[in-house]
């Protein structure tokens, strides 16, 4: 089977259907399908949220998994769908993804407006986003929504559902957050919080001496993301991503710890999305690709078709 690995929608179903189209796919029965019958589309998730049209993205990929012709995982925002839907057995009138906080409203507010105030459809949808794995581990090649930690994964395993499948007791567990480090900091503690908070959010490490740097809301953050994925990152600075350049040049040239070195332990390509990345698509490395260029901000909705190489291509690539 050959896969053509797509990334994160947030509801533009009119980019989706051009990509499809792009890739080969045709529409029949109100199902996208590969005519060659050899093909398969990977949706890394983060179907909803922001986007004009998050109910059409969810009708075209449901409809594609549910004939055979596409695969998917889970990314973070359907996790905070769910998370938003579930009420919080420790907090009468609020939910695992609190309604109280504006952040979180403002992130899930297109999305609660489409569905309406129809409460049969909204738990439908978080019922179906429940059937999202986590992750899909194939023989020749590997996809996740935003990391992938062999360890935390190894960890969270004899916790899920059969399928790599969240259910109602790990998503109250992973909803409510570690208090005794970052999750996403290195040398965070096997927990359900910590492992599914970094599959789903990504890695990310403390600056050095107590540096910060605002972040796009004009927020101070001490911590930054950690390009996992590059296997050739030596330091610190090699490592960080979403830091700006002058602050980036004054962070000192510290080795990277151990543990932060998780893409030399699978030489097998991995597919990837969530991380906002902007220009031409390429991949990061001959064995990873991330796939989200940023179509909620005026970007492109980017794809890989993959026929079986153990070294990726940038010309294999496609988007619009």
């Amino acid at each position: 089977m050959a896969y053509d690995l797509i990334g994160d929608i947030h509801g533009y179903a009119d980019k989706l259907t051009s990509l499809l189209r792009k890739l080969g796919y045709r529409s029949r029965s109100g199902v996208w399908r590969h005519p060659e019958g050899k093909r398969q589309a990977v949706f890394l998730g983060d179907f909803i949220d922001r986007g004009p049209q998050q109910l059409e993205t969810l009708g075209i990929v449901r409809r594609m998994i549910d004939e055979g012709s596409a695969q998917a995982v889970m990314g973070n925002h359907e996790f905070n769908a769910v998370a938003w839907h579930s009420p919080d057995p420790l907090n009468p009138g609020d939910f695992l993804r609190s309604h109280k906080l504006k952040k979180n409203m403002n992130q899930h507010r297109v999305f609660l407006k489409q569905v309406g105030g129809d409460a049969n459809l909204h738990r439908e949808l978080v019922d179906w986003f429940l059937t999202l794995p986590l992750w899909l581990d194939f023989p020749e090649l590997r996809v996740v929504h935003a990391c992938w930690h062999q360890p935390y994964m190894d960890f969270l395993r004899s916790s899920l559902s059969p399928g790599l499948l969240m259910n109602s007791e790990i998503m109250e567990e992973a909803s409510r957050k570690d208090t005794r480090n970052d999750p996403r900091e290195f040398g965070g503690e096997l927990s359900i919080y910590n492992a599914v908070d970094v599959i789903l959010k990504g890695l990310e490490y403390p600056l050095p001496g107590g540096m910060s740097f605002p972040d796009k809301g004009g927020h101070s953050r001490t911590r930054s993301r950690i390009c996992w994925w590059d296997r050739f990152a030596a330091d610190l600075p090699s490592a960080f991503i979403g830091i700006p350049e002058d602050i980036l040049k004054t962070i000192p040239s510290e080795p990277l710890p151990e543990d932060l070195l998780i893409s030399r332990q699978d030489s097998r390509p991995v597919f990837f999305g969530h991380y906002w990345l902007s220009g031409t698509p390429d991949v990061q490395s001959e064995n990873a690709v991330c796939l989200d260029y940023s179509v909620a901000l005026g970007g492109s909705l980017t794809a890989y078709r993959w026929d079986g190489e153990g070294r990726l291509d940038s010309g294999k690539l496609v988007w619009v």
